[in-house]
């Protein structure tokens, strides 16, 4: 059995005991039933996710996931593919936003080349590990982005991260990823998965202006007939249309549900790869949180498609794993929240009159 199989089977439904234990708690709580809202429920789900009814919080991590794109040579981004491998040199030496804000909320931060055009493996980046299936995906305009073995090395290079985090003790695990024109490949998935036409699932990315908007637009759907025989099933539809870091991102979500760890998916990118993941196993949507709502393209219309609820709604569009990290830090806020507030027993509080 292959490492995605066995994982698969791994997977089993969130701990509604853990949930309800949960809640218990949170009512015993000194405020009002209900009264801090969405942050009760996420406490509870973590819980539910982690079979844990403490809700205990071991760390989290934010794994970014970085690969180039054939794809850019049909000229769907404002910039260069040079720029992939110069922001994971970014993002390893702290510099990028998502490097801020790991710092800033205390987030362990991965960052993994798993198929960046240029190889620098030989001569290793300080602070990149080196996953890499090949040197960039191939232009699915024109033929299959990966080979079917190449997509399932991808997504089990992604359950081996979310394993090797859940075995060091982390209790949650943001997915993000760099990659230019990756946002191409992620509509043109969330297009072929949810049946949103590409004109309406696709944005600018790095910042396309209407003309080459218009020209990415064109390209999906071209790409979706030409691949329209692969549509139907969930992996080969990713290995058709995907890439290398959107397919590790599908085994980060596997592996996190099979080792009881709350996936944050990012935005619109990473959206994609939960999508992707969720057609895998039925059980496996309810071990993700959605981080938040994208302004990029019809991410809207795919959480609605996905009955997805995301934690923020900030207009934001970075991709990184940004929105991961300040979603994050609202579910750690929640369970500061939920293992400090007094008991209204202990606090000598009265109860609600009966």
């Amino acid at each position: 059995m292959s490492l995605l199989d066995s994982t698969l089977a791994a997977i089993s439904p969130v701990g509604e005991d853990a949930s309800s234990a949960a809640l218990a708690r949170l009512n015993s709580l000194t405020k009002p039933l209900g009264s801090l809202g969405r942050l009760e429920e996420i406490v509870c789900r973590y819980a539910a996710i982690r079979r844990d009814p403490a809700a205990r919080w071991g760390g989290g991590t934010i794994a970014v996931f970085v690969a180039d794109h054939g794809v850019a040579d049909e000229g769907v981004s404002a910039y260069p593919k040079a720029v992939t491998i110069q922001m994971l040199r970014n993002i390893a030496q702290g510099g990028a936003a998502i490097s801020v804000l790991a710092r800033h909320f205390g987030l362990g931060l991965e960052v993994i080349d798993v198929g960046v055009e240029t190889d620098t493996s030989a001569d290793p980046m300080p602070g990149v590990r080196y996953r890499r299936i090949g040197a960039g995906t191939r232009n699915f305009l024109r033929e299959p982005a990966m080979t079917a073995e190449d997509a399932r090395r991808a997504i089990e290079a992604g359950i081996e991260v979310a394993r090797e985090a859940a075995q060091s003790g982390v209790t949650i695990l943001g997915i993000g990823e760099m990659g230019i024109a990756n946002s191409t490949s992620a509509a043109a998935l969330l297009s072929a998965t949810t049946g949103v036409s590409p004109d309406r699932i696709a944005g600018r990315g790095t910042g396309l202006d209407d003309a080459r908007l218009r020209h990415k637009v064109e390209v999906i759907r071209a790409a979706l007939a030409l691949h329209r025989g692969a549509l139907r099933d969930p992996l080969a539809r990713l290995a058709a249309l995907g890439g290398f870091e959107i397919a590790a991102m599908v085994g980060v979500c596997i592996g996190g549900a099979a080792h009881h760890v709350p996936i944050v998916v990012d935005g619109f990118i990473a959206t994609a790869a939960a999508a992707v993941a969720g057609e895998l196993h039925p059980a496996l949507r309810e071990h993700l949180f959605f981080a938040h709502r994208s302004a990029e393209g019809g991410h809207s219309l795919a959480l609605e498609h996905l009955n997805a609820r995301p934690i923020l709604d900030l207009d934001m569009r970075l991709g990184e794993g940004t929105g991961a990290a300040l979603a994050m830090s609202a579910i750690r806020a929640a369970l500061e929240l939920f293992h400090n507030m007094a008991t209204f027993t202990g606090a000598g509080v009265s109860q609600k009159i009966q």
